[in-house]
């Protein structure tokens, strides 16, 4: 079992760890035997057990009783999930990335959608991405034209997650009412609407069910606008900074997933006599893994408690926390596959799992390159304050 000492830390309320506790419950009886040979019948049924088993509350705002997201909740569940299974914590991440705008920004009439992705009865996805803008999304060039009272989209998005199997998109799109940032909306698309086609399925190296769109001559009408014409940028980055922290407890997940099978091989594992723990090399990864562990769970939950304690932006420290902790992921893992050796590149092998999984969180939500560039600012942005 994972290390659970880290739920006695002061960022988290009693809540919180009952949250853990149920969850961890949940994943052990439920997520034993997931079937990732077709990832969108997976992903379907995924979302339908973690509606079911009532984890999907968390993903969005009650539209009965609106209030703000539990960012701590969300960390904690998806770095539960993604120290059972990858593609779980990908299922229950795109039902809050894909509705994250109708939480924030939606409509009366538009967050009714959310009962359905509360429940696990539809999936949602977040159309951001297109082949010439991905870490620059002031570069959006998918166009939407006033049309009437309507609009009508012509363009392409890509890398998109739930591509193909979402009921529902949150789509962003250039309208025009300023140049770069300031002339892009955001739209809701049911998947059904005339227009929109799956141009192609994407295939990676950890298969998630993602997909290029494309929208033509797509018809929809005004109140698909979610908040108001331009606002588009502020509704995608307010989006971000609430679950890019989460990108991060996902990583933590799959580190300390790595930390536990490191921690079982090495005193398990034989060598020259005697277990390879007892090798002073052997105890220098492990020091610098179980760090880097808890280094990283420090950032994520000071991102989220930050977040949920009333200030209106964590930029800052959701970047910390992503940059961070999926780079370190990414270190924990390797030292895991050198430590379990041959069998450590083994297809099927937990650390060959968690080596294609890792990789990719280091790029979507804001590459790593760009998180240094956004810290930069900001902490400049800080001293010039502060010096003014």
């Amino acid at each position: 079992m994972s290390d659970r000492s880290f739920l006695n830390w002061p960022f988290f309320e009693e809540r919180h760890r009952e949250l853990a506790d149920a969850l961890d419950t949940w994943c052990a009886a439920s997520l034993c035997d997931i079937d990732h040979t077709n990832v969108d019948a997976s992903c379907i049924a995924l979302v339908r057990m973690l509606g079911q088993g009532g984890w999907l509350r968390h993903s969005a705002v009650d539209p009965d009783n609106p209030g703000t997201l539990d960012v701590r909740s969300l960390c904690l569940i998806r770095e539960t999930l993604a120290r059972y299974d990858g593609l779980a914590d990908f299922a229950f991440a795109m039902q809050g990335l894909g509705t994250g705008a109708l939480s924030l920004f939606g409509s009366g009439e538009q967050q009714a959608w959310l009962h359905r992705t509360r429940q696990g009865d539809a999936l949602s996805a977040f159309a951001l991405t297109e082949p010439g803008s991905g870490s620059d999304v002031a570069n959006i060039s998918l166009r939407a034209e006033q049309d009437g009272d309507g609009y009508i989209l012509n363009g392409e998005k890509t890398w998109i997650s739930n591509g193909g199997i979402a009921d529902v998109y949150t789509v962003f799109a250039r309208t025009g009412e300023a140049p770069g940032a300031g002339g892009l909306s955001a739209f809701l698309v049911p998947a059904k609407t005339p227009g929109l086609r799956i141009a192609e399925k994407l295939d990676v190296i950890a298969p998630h069910p993602l997909a290029r769109l494309s929208f033509e001559n797509l018809r929809l009408p005004g109140d698909a606008l979610i908040g108001a014409p331009g606002q588009g940028f502020r509704i995608a980055m307010s989006v971000l900074d609430v679950f890019r922290a989460t990108v991060a407890a996902a990583a933590l997940g799959f580190a300390r997933c790595a930390l536990d099978a490191a921690l079982e091989r090495v005193q398990e594992r034989r060598l020259f006599g005697a277990p390879l723990s007892d090798l002073q090399m052997v105890q220098g990864h492990i020091a610098d893994m179980a760090l880097d562990v808890d280094a990283a769970a420090l950032l994520v939950y000071r991102a989220a408690w930050t977040r949920d304690t009333g200030a209106s932006r964590v930029t800052r420290e959701a970047a910390m926390a992503k940059l961070f902790a999926t780079d370190q992921a990414q270190r924990v893992i390797d030292k895991t596959v050198q430590l379990f050796g041959g069998e450590g590149v083994r297809s099927g092998s937990v650390p060959e799992r968690l080596y294609r999984e890792i990789r990719a969180l280091r790029i979507y939500e804001g590459a790593s390159d760009v998180q240094k560039v956004v810290i930069a600012r900001s902490t400049l942005s800080a001293h010039q304050r502060l010096n003014q």
